[in-house]
């Protein structure tokens, strides 16, 4: 498995559009779990109100997580490699809403 960055800009008009997507992808996962492995999101906030995301995953390949965003009707802008993880500090605290 590779690790994977997954940017889904302006991919929902509400948080809570996006907290129902979150549910769909965690299901999908499960059902891939040897192809699939959602690490994390950061939630963007586009300038026209929307939410986007850029998800962190493991995956056995970029179609894999295409794959699982189709059948988790989740947008797809782009998939990147991770060549590489440098660590300055860990992630603060979540960010209030």
């Amino acid at each position: 498995m590779e690790l994977y960055a997954i940017l889904r800009r302006g991919g929902w008009a509400t948080a809570e559009e996006l907290n129902e997507a979150a549910a769909r992808s965690s299901a999908e996962g499960q059902r891939m779990p040897d192809e699939v492995r959602w690490i994390r999101s950061y939630v963007l906030a586009e300038q026209d109100g929307s939410v986007g995301t850029i998800c962190i995953y493991e995956a056995a390949s970029p179609e894999a997580v295409r794959l699982h965003a189709e059948r988790a009707e989740l947008p797809v802008d782009e998939i990147v490699k991770v060549a590489d993880t440098v660590i300055v500090r860990p992630d603060p605290a979540a960010v209030a809403a």
